[in-house]
């Protein structure tokens, strides 16, 4: 199928938002992509809401997904994009959205690893995912859900590779700082070359964050990327093909000699 990711500067205003989003929708599906992967902050910028952050995202998040769900029924594109849903508390979960091309919810993903980290204290404001890992069908692709922080988390790329991802999607607000675009592309790539599958990852792009959206295959090869850009879209064909091809002559799941339950033993 052919996939696109897309970039741009969400700010505090869900309706503002969704226009960027509708706009990138139909870029992507113009471009005759199925699939469009936008940020892990595309509802709203977290560090644009004025006021209770749990009154707004009550206030907003079933707009935003009802809303999703008519521009990818509208434009015939599967989206995957990032919002903030309530917990019931004053945290609410940084969730991802997985919507089909007839607008049908087909899953959500509550992130797992939150970003307390590099002086910043993600938990402090954001529930952690309570849901486990998702891996949802697409098409003739198997999709697996990670958000942002997560990346730096081998384990959890490994259990989507196991539980049968053909292609991770990686919706993300990375921030600028020493080493970090180079964090960023680094891990991209390893994740996808140690798990030899695709590998689609959408950054905002604004004052403190990177951009650098980009579509990796199994070999860990960028196909398309974009860097700093406020807006774009870049697409690609993601296929199983190219999943089983690599995996064919680069077996590493198949060699490996640590299972999912086993641990090293110490010889001490």
């Amino acid at each position: 199928m052919k996939v696109s990711v897309g970039q741009f500067r969400p700010g505090g205003d869900v309706a503002a938002n969704l226009a960027v989003i509708r706009e990138l929708a139909a870029e992507a599906a113009g471009a005759g992509s199925e699939l469009v992967v936008l940020p892990e902050e595309s509802m709203l910028a977290i560090g644009r809401v004025e006021g209770s952050l749990r009154q707004v995202v009550e206030g907003a998040w079933t707009t935003f997904v009802q809303q999703l769900s008519f521009v990818a029924a509208e434009h015939g594109i599967a989206v995957v994009a990032g919002g903030y849903e309530p917990s019931g508390e004053d945290r609410p979960f940084n969730t991802l959205v997985l919507i089909d091309a007839t607008g049908r919810i087909v899953d959500t993903y509550r992130k797992l690893h939150l970003y307390d980290a590099f002086s910043y204290q993600e938990s402090k404001r954001i529930k952690p995912g309570d849901g486990g890992i998702k891996v949802a069908h697409l098409g003739d692709m198997r999709v697996g859900l990670m958000t942002c922080y997560d990346i730096r988390f081998p384990e959890q790329a490994r259990a989507l590779a196991d539980a049968g991802a053909d292609l991770i999607c990686v919706p993300a607000s990375w921030f600028k700082g020493e080493y970090k675009i180079e964090h960023w592309e680094t891990l991209l790539k390893a994740r996808a070359i140690e798990n030899t599958l695709w590998v689609a990852a959408a950054g905002t792009s604004s004052g403190h964050t990177i951009g650098h959206s980009a579509i990796i295959d199994p070999m860990g090869v960028p196909q398309v990327h974009l860097e700093d850009e406020e807006r774009g879209v870049v697409t690609t064909d993601v296929t199983r093909r190219r999943v089983d091809d690599v995996r064919e002559f680069l077996p590493v799941l198949r060699n490996r000699r640590f299972a999912r339950n086993d641990s090293i033993v110490d010889s001490h």
